[in-house]
């Protein structure tokens, strides 16, 4: 484990590996923290100047660089006081001062979000215990990618946290309050120092962490290996004895060393695979770390001749690293007393990241000449690769989610820490927008009503226009109009450039605006029908019946045509009084079931599309193609392959919008009996007869008619059929006649 560095050697060990100029910045910033915090104590008890030391001192251990150990000496003060930030500044520069906010605003939104529905949650009730912990990893993932635009700032956290476990476990502390804590450090932190690849820390936290979440369990298994430490200290050094002299035989140097044990991945291991204490390999184990990888499979092959191999448990983790970059040989032999033993074989190099991770590239960056900021971006790149591994780790706590975990992992793919921001709720709950989202952005993602209702926002307490782009880690509240839900709506400004980024929020909008609309012209066409009621004495009426007798299935349907001019009202007149001149109730000579197999009732369109069998076609409604019309098809999200005339505005748009989502078509062979609805647009001078006189043209041409609808205004008829046709040649037959009916003053396709 680290240790927590004391006062007397601290400035040696915090400048370790730093050049003479940095470490006497180190050294100045050591002075300014042993004044600056005094007998002051630390939110976990401990002297805050000692508590410093320890996260400085774990800092230095992971070899960061000079602004990272300023800032692990230094954060403690911000936390005391956060106006501190510009004293910072001044003393140890803008990078520094960077940090300390960082680690500041870090800590801040854990106490927010996991102090509120973390470690409180788990004891309480409400939810089950799987929702709670996809709730909690949920929150954590959101306020890690809010706030660590600087991974130092996560290091430094990591740091804090193993400082106040051992601090912890020093003063022998078991309470409620450490093992919440310990419960909160293995199920976030230890996962997150896992995928940065700090293994020496990772197995910190999980050990500390499980000592205050399972003492008992602690205690037990550390019992067994004092027990058994001499047996086993003395088997592993013969063993390595052996395979030294092996390799020195063999012209390999190489360092032979053993393997820590950790007794939370014992205590896993047992519990997982149901074995006791003296079936687990990794009890007895030491590693070989070499010079290149070559040697490395050299090295095992030595291995594999002087004990024999158990094949299930070799795992070539140098060919196929694991996620977060990790790489060496990973063998179990069987040794000399029946027993098994645990062999891992590296490079120096990937034993240097298995100890430091991402500590320890960023050093070898610096080595180089190359500066910590000129490699921020690609910093930012590798932290999101960190990120999207750890996800795996943490979700195992939830049962069922794969689904989840999935949507997620797709999600992150394409996600940068630039294009999307994470706000608080005043209750703590964290959501996320896309960058540059405004109050109202967040008021419609809590929930639509209260976009609506929205009329102002608060930012960390202070009111702001509506218009102000949001940061990460603030806390926004919504001001709501009072009353009840609908009395009030947004304003049309907020459909202007800068009130909103999400099209989610301004779809949002546009539909209120269009309910509204719906509602004015339904009440407008309400009043219509009434007075016209009133005017015939038929107040008394049925309204479902009248509406269902002209065609419309819900009477809401009916007020809503009459508002929009759409249906005339002397048809409702007609109806009343069953007169002629209601609406025309088409006889079976003009609208009647058809006999031939029509597209609509589900017989084959006879389309093909080029290159690709099977796929699911359907005609569009909007132009209704037939043969021989030149068609094109457009992918659908879920109904197949929508077939569309090549001169249709609908589809000229949607080819505009997304080009890669066409697809060619053609007329292929079709049923002989297929018909294809087709709509024809007729207009005519009003006369008695004219219905009837159209029906006939339909008649002789052996079209069948299934659906009719017809407006007349000013002495004019407007009359739509939609008519089951073979071919457009058929239907161009059918429209010359009727261009040459009585009064017909146009007739053309639709």
């Amino acid at each position: 484990m680290v240790s927590t560095v004391l006062p007397g050697d601290a400035a040696g060990a915090l400048v370790q590996g730093l050049s003479a100029e940095d470490g006497a910045r180190v050294q100045a910033a050591l002075d300014y923290a042993g004044g600056a915090y005094g007998d002051r104590l630390a939110s976990s008890g401990q002297n805050a100047f000692e508590f410093s030391l320890g996260v400085a001192g774990t800092l230095a251990y992971l070899r960061t660089d000079a602004e990272t150990r300023i800032a692990g000496l230094l954060f403690e003060l911000a936390l005391m006081d956060p106006q501190v930030g510009g004293a910072l500044e001044e003393g140890f520069g803008k990078e520094v001062s960077d940090l300390v906010q960082g680690v500041y605003q870090l800590i801040r939104l854990r106490d927010l979000t996991v102090g509120k529905e973390g470690a409180g949650a788990a004891r309480g009730a409400g939810k089950n215990a799987a929702q709670q912990a996809a709730a909690q990893v949920e929150t954590l993932r959101k306020m890690l990618l809010a706030m660590a635009s600087d991974m130092r700032v996560v290091l430094m956290r990591l740091a804090s946290c193993a400082t106040t476990l051992r601090y912890f476990a020093d003063q022998k502390r078991f309470d409620d309050s450490t093992r919440d804590y310990g419960r909160e450090v293995l199920d976030f932190y230890a996962p997150l120092a896992n995928r940065l690849g700090i293994w020496q820390l990772k197995w910190e936290l999980e050990d500390l962490s499980f000592r205050f979440i399972e003492p008992d369990a602690y205690r037990q298994i550390a019992k067994m290996l004092e027990e058994k430490r001499t047996q086993r200290e003395g088997f592993v050094a013969s063993s390595i004895r052996r395979l030294q002299d092996e390799l020195q035989e063999a012209g390999i140097r190489a360092e032979v060393s053993g393997r820590p044990k950790h007794i939370y991945s014992i205590w896993s291991k047992m519990r997982g695979k149901e074995l006791d204490f003296s079936s687990l390999y990794d009890v007895r184990a030491f590693r070989v770390i070499v010079a290149d990888v070559k040697t490395c499979y050299t090295v095992l092959g030595i291995v594999h001749n002087i004990w024999t191999p158990i094949p299930k448990e070799f795992d070539d983790y140098i060919s196929r690293p694991k996620p977060n970059g990790y790489q060496s040989l990973h063998t179990v032999v069987t040794a000399d007393d029946g027993r098994p033993l645990e062999v891992q074989i590296r490079t120096q190099e990937m034993h240097n990241f298995a100890e430091y991770g991402i500590a320890a590239h960023w050093r070898y960056k610096e080595e180089g000449g190359s500066s910590f900021k000129s490699q921020k971006y690609d910093e930012k790149i590798a932290w999101l690769r960190q990120l999207l591994a750890w996800k795996s780790d943490v979700a195992d706590v939830v049962a069922g989610q794969e689904d989840l975990q999935k949507e997620w992992v797709e999600k992150l793919k394409a996600t940068t820490l630039d294009d999307r921001i994470f706000v608080l709720t005043p209750q703590a709950r964290v959501l996320e927008l896309p960058q540059g989202a405004t109050p109202i952005d967040f008021a419609y993602h809590l929930h639509s009503e209260v976009g609506h209702r929205c009329r102002g926002a608060k930012v960390d307490g202070a009111m702001v226009p509506l218009n102000t782009p949001l940061r990460n880690g603030q806390t926004c509240e919504i001001i709501t109009a009072k009353g009840a839900p609908g009395s009030a709506g947004p304003s049309r400004d907020w459909l202007s450039p800068g009130y909103t980024v999400s099209s989610r929020t301004r779809s949002k909008i546009r539909a209120w605006f269009h309910a509204q609309e719906q509602a004015e012209t339904l009440a407008q066409g309400r009043v219509l029908v009434e007075k016209s009621l009133q005017r015939e004495g038929k107040t008394a009426v049925n309204l479902e019946a009248l509406a269902q007798k002209l065609g419309f299935a819900k009477v809401d349907e009916l007020f809503i045509a009459v508002g929009k001019e759409k249906f005339s009202l002397r048809h409702v007149e007609a109806a009343l009084h069953e007169a002629p001149e209601a609406p025309p109730q088409v006889d079976e000579a003009v609208v009647n079931k058809s006999r031939a197999s029509s597209v609509e009732q589900g017989a084959k369109s006879g389309v093909l599309v080029v290159g690709t069998e099977g796929l699911m076609t359907m005609l569009a409604k909007c132009c209704k193609p037939a043969p021989p019309d030149p068609i094109c098809g457009f992918v659908t999200r879920g109904k197949g392959v929508s077939i569309h005339r090549l001169s249709c505005k609908n589809f000229a748009e949607m080819r505009a919008k997304a080009p890669e989502r066409v697809i060619q078509t053609e007329w292929g062979a079709a049923g002989l009996e297929t018909v294809y609805p087709v709509d024809l647009f007729i207009l005519a001078m009003d006369r008695q007869g004219l219905l009837r006189d159209i029906s006939d043209v339909f008649m002789r041409e052996k079209i069948n008619v299934i659906g009719v609808n017809t407006q007349s205004a000013k002495g004019q008829a407007r009359m739509v059929f939609t008519a089951e046709i073979g071919s457009t040649g058929q239907l161009q037959k059918a429209v010359s006649a009727i261009g040459e009916v009585k009064g017909v003053l146009e007739a053309r396709r639709q």
